[in-house]
């Protein structure tokens, strides 16, 4: 496999582009020597049809706001690899959202499916539609007029989306409930619905109760309990709640988390009244984290600065890609930080993960850590096709079991000679393995 000469071809077709081509090399860096033992992937091209989506969706989505006037977004879903199950991923609804954020968020589905065990493809939609600051029927509106974009290409066997950034359970119960009265049925295709409609226990949680479960298993491979270790998370929504929830229970200390204002240093550690405010602080929708500091004496407030210049066992990313860069892994790395488990998507930048690895880090990738949400999706898919309902305490047996394997694929394929685990090639040749057996047993299609 040339890298060099995929990468330039990628680039000169997609310029710009630069969230994907990262995500895209990345996993080709990890999965080369491994690829080159198979010449029947380079007979078949396999990384040349890997690396592009089947087919990409883009819509116009026009809708109402309060004061009557016409409003215009633009709607994507990007349908990145189907071999091993539908299609499936979650929606993002921010300003941010671009093709390059979706195609990078989809091909790395893609592996993060794979690895769950279930079968399930990779994608990713959204639309540049930003809730913030819009009433409930201005959302409601909103994603009723995104749904007549999309719902021609959803289906509990084609595509089954669910929730992200700026989407959650109130976003898929709206689209859910266009998408259920256009197609006449009722048969689960979004994931992250609310429990009176099939949706399933602990999944809001999910996301960080898995990254804890994951984190867990890397300490016990290295015979180490998470008990007593003090903990740095980035953000404050479902994401980082779930993470600092989990690790507070499992006898951690959580002493930071962070919004686009700052961050909040608490040197007593998060208890259940703090962890509980983070989603009042969520719910407020300013999107600010300093009124914590006000709330609760001891801790202190750092406007405009990351949490990672603090000294903790662990850092868990929960916010955003590329969140962490060189610098910041640097000074992780000098104030002993012991692993770094990403539970944003790419929460990393190839210059803070080269950080981690030379200074023989152990340093998760998204793709394994985060795959819990995921995971509790699919989860969810089999409860509305048996048309049951499991209890909490089964979905997160499942959740645990699931996550564990996923540990075990990372460590059969990235533990070195040497004995250190490098998590990002395990789970890249993991994931990248199983969907290309599948797309070498399905033929040229």
């Amino acid at each position: 496999m040339d890298i060099n000469k995929i990468m330039a071809d990628l680039e000169a077709k997609h310029p710009g582009e630069k969230e994907y081509l990262q995500a895209v090399k990345e996993v080709l860096m990890s999965v080369q020597d491994v690829y080159n033992q198979h010449p029947e992937f380079e007979r078949n091209k396999i990384v040349e049809r890997m690396v592009e989506p089947d087919r990409i969706v883009t819509f116009r989505v026009t809708w109402l706001d309060d004061k009557g006037e016409v409003q215009n977004n633009i709607g994507y879903r990007v349908q990145f690899n189907n071999a091993i199950g539908p299609y499936k991923g979650g929606i993002r609804f921010h300003a941010s959202v671009n093709l390059s954020i979706l195609k990078f968020l989809g091909f790395e589905q893609t592996f993060k499916n794979a690895l769950t065990t279930l079968p399930m493809g990779g994608a990713k939609g959204g639309s540049d539609f930003s809730p913030r600051g819009k009433s409930d029927r201005e959302i409601m509106r909103f994603c009723q007029a995104f749904m007549l974009g999309l719902w021609k290409n959803l289906g509990p066997d084609r595509d089954v989306p669910a929730g992200d950034i700026g989407v959650g359970g109130r976003e898929v119960g709206y689209m859910y409930g266009m998408y259920k009265r256009l197609v006449n049925e009722h048969n689960g295709t979004f994931t992250g619905k609310g429990l009176s409609f099939g949706g399933s226990r602990i999944r809001p949680e999910a996301t960080g109760f898995g990254a804890l479960y994951f984190v867990q298993s890397i300490l016990k491979e290295k015979g180490e309990s998470i008990e007593g270790k003090t903990v740095a998370i980035s953000g404050f929504g479902n994401v980082a709640w779930g993470a600092a929830l989990k690790a507070t229970e499992l006898g951690a200390k959580v002493v930071t988390i962070s919004g686009p204002d700052g961050y909040i240093y608490d040197p007593a550690g998060l208890d259940a009244e703090k962890i509980d405010y983070m989603l009042e602080l969520r719910a407020s929708g300013n999107d600010i984290v300093a009124p914590y500091a006000e709330k609760f004496p001891g801790s202190e407030f750092f406007a405009g600065r990351k949490p990672w210049e603090r000294k903790v066992d662990i850092a868990l990313p929960c916010a955003t890609q590329n969140e962490v860069n060189g610098d910041d892994a640097r000074q992780l790395v000098e104030n002993g930080v012991s692993l770094v488990a990403e539970v944003s998507n790419m929460g990393c930048t190839p210059e803070a993960i080269d950080a981690f690895l030379e200074a023989r880090i152990i340093y998760a990738p998204g793709k394994a850590v985060n795959a819990g949400g995921v995971a509790t999706s699919g989860l969810e898919m089999s409860q509305n096709a048996m048309h049951l309902q499991w209890s909490a305490e089964e979905v997160d047996e499942k959740l645990h079991t699931i996550m564990r394997d996923i540990h075990e694929q990372c460590v059969k394929y990235g533990k070195q000679d040497d004995g250190y685990i490098n998590y990002m090639k395990g789970a890249n040749i993991a994931g990248f393995m199983k969907v290309a057996d599948a797309m070498m047993g399905q033929g040229i299609c």
